[in-house]
């Protein structure tokens, strides 16, 4: 066995060791840390948990001065827990790799830490442990979530306006009160009576139905699936509209509504994003008066 390959397989630290530099800085270290979620982009791994291992080596900076035995001085072993736990929170994820990143690049945050070696295993897929393992720098590190400078204004727009003659002004009207996100109600008549799980993935596709045809009926419009999405589309000027799916699906506390009330989703949604407010349009409105009626 080479000395490539005995580090390959072998313990995470073994691994972060030769790779130290020069003089090595001092780590931290989380090992075997076992958590039960629900992941994975097959079917079967829908509605289910499974266990994760993790395994974290952390290379810190020096800190200067005296830490005088203070755990504010120094970045800790919950720092790594709960990066874990915080992107494990933050929605349903299909790809270990994805989920890797995620943790790297928060651990990667924080002002002490240079260097982060992150393993992820699946312990209950198949007769072996699949996994994955990444190595990231601090310059190498993804920001995180893009912040607007304001939040947004998340707008209802109802089936009989997206079909309405006055959708063009409803438009313009979004635009100059940007940035706005629309979600859209579906037409009643598309809507199923099919219960269940397969019932609510066909609620939310009735819903997406409607948002592509708001974007087939206005210009420069974008149809997001996730919040990356939202924000590169008013970064770049266009007016989002959202599409439930893959929130709802991925979201590990989902909207407590039906998914065929796509009010209450968007209600959820607004919460999610952390929306400024919340506007119903209605037929009975007018688009001259602007989405907040004044």
């Amino acid at each position: 066995m080479t000395r490539e390959t005995e580090i390959a397989f072998a313990e995470l630290d073994m691994r972060a060791d030769a790779m130290a530099g020069d003089p090595p800085l001092d780590r931290i270290s989380l090992r075997d840390h076992v958590v039960s979620v629900e992941i994975g982009a097959f079917q079967l791994e829908r509605d289910m948990t499974q266990r994760l291992k993790f395994n974290v080596v952390v290379e810190v900076f020096p800190v200067s001065g005296d830490v005088a035995d203070d755990v504010d001085k120094i970045l800790s072993y919950d720092t790594v827990t709960e990066a874990i736990a915080t992107e494990l929170a933050a929605e349903r994820l299909n790809l270990l790799e994805t989920l890797s990143e995620r943790i790297g690049d928060r651990i990667l945050s924080e002002p002490q830490a240079a260097k982060v070696f992150v393993r992820i295993e699946k312990l209950d897929r198949g007769s072996g442990d699949l996994g994955v393992e990444i190595v990231r720098t601090k310059d190498a590190a993804a920001p995180l979530l893009p912040v607007h400078e304001q939040a947004p204004t998340v707008v209802f727009v109802p089936w009989s306006v997206i079909c309405g003659d006055a959708l063009g002004a409803w438009v313009t009207q979004f635009r100059a009160s940007a940035p706005v996100v629309v979600c859209v109600a579906p037409d009643d008549a598309a809507v199923s009576d099919i219960t269940g799980n397969s019932g609510r993935r066909i609620d939310l596709l009735t819903i997406e139905q409607a948002a592509w045809t708001f974007a087939a009926l206005a210009e420069d419009c974008a149809v997001v699936n996730t919040r990356t999405e939202m924000d590169w589309s008013i970064k770049n000027g266009q007016l989002a509209i959202w599409a439930p799916s893959k929130m709802v699906m991925d979201a590990v506390d989902g909207p407590t509504c039906a998914a065929s009330d796509a009010l209450g989703l968007a209600r959820w949604f607004a919460g999610e994003i952390g929306a400024k407010d919340v506007v119903v349009i209605d037929a009975g409105m007018s688009p001259q008066t602007g989405i907040y009626g004044a």
